[in-house]
């Protein structure tokens, strides 16, 4: 064990794996390790980036590990990279244990706010291109975050076209809360699609997303923008435009769960 504190918000302990490198857990829950963690912060963050045509402003709630921020400064459209965490604690802790996510803090485009999610939205109205909402389990700290009201601020804060991605649970296990977020994501954007990554971490080994735009011309199954293999190579370890494509194809038991009225009249 490497860390263990009690923060103003919930248990944090960061312990070092043989296989696993160091692993940040939070409340109990094992929230990323060193070996995996690059699958969860590339396809929380790229799928939403490449869909966007020119990404300069983007906000993160929560992710105080520094991972998606990480990958967010690899897009060079982007200007200015908001990090929002309700828990100083974990930004410390992971500037210690965690140097390969937590490297971001140090580049000049990134800014930290200390604070709720929900406080900084309300304050903050069509600036952004793109929000990632890197937040843990809908329960305790980041309850608030799988409602509508959240959903609201979230579009509100964004500009024309803007782009949300957010932690989406995974589809073995969490299927009506899918089904809920994305009923009431459709009814506030014209777009709102659910993908997934593969990470053995997580429970059942994978875990979803959940990917709303304001355009209604978006297509978030097809990149926008993309790079040449060899720039991907050097970027990603996850992340490629066929991975891309995949993330949004779904077994049956998922399609027919959350598919829309619409979807169901065309497969009848």
């Amino acid at each position: 064990i490497l860390h263990v504190e009690k923060s103003k918000f919930q248990d944090v302990l960061v312990f070092e794996s043989k296989t696993y490198g160091n692993v940040l857990v939070l409340d109990g829950v094992i929230q990323v390790t060193e070996r995996d963690e690059f699958s969860y912060q590339e396809m929380i963050t790229h799928p939403a980036l490449f869909s966007h045509p020119n990404p300069e402003r983007v906000l993160v709630i929560g992710g105080g590990d520094g991972g998606v921020l990480r990958e967010i400064i690899k897009h060079p459209q982007v200007k200015e990279a908001v990090l929002c965490d309700i828990d100083e604690a974990v930004i410390r802790v992971s500037k210690k244990y965690l140097p390969g996510m937590s490297i971001s803090y140090a580049d000049p485009k990134v800014s930290v706010h200390i604070g709720d999610g929900f406080d900084f939205l309300q304050n903050k109205k069509e600036y952004f291109d793109v929000i990632i909402t890197d937040s843990s389990d809908p329960v305790g700290p980041a309850e608030s975050l799988y409602q509508s009201r959240y959903y609201e601020l979230m579009r509100d804060a964004l500009r024309d076209g803007g782009i949300v991605s957010t932690q989406g649970e995974c589809q073995w296990l969490h299927l009506p809360l899918i089904k809920e977020v994305l009923t009431f994501a459709r009814k506030l954007f014209p777009v709102a699609e659910y993908a997934y990554t593969t990470i053995p971490t997580y429970p059942s080994g994978q875990i979803g997303f959940i990917l709303c735009s304001k355009d209604a011309s978006t297509n978030f199954k097809e990149p926008l923008r993309r790079m040449t293999p060899e720039q991907e190579f050097k970027l990603f370890k996850y992340y490629n435009s066929e991975i891309h494509r995949a993330a949004f194809v779904l077994p049956n038991f998922t399609r027919q769960a959350i598919a829309t009225e619409s979807d169901k009249d065309t497969s009848a």
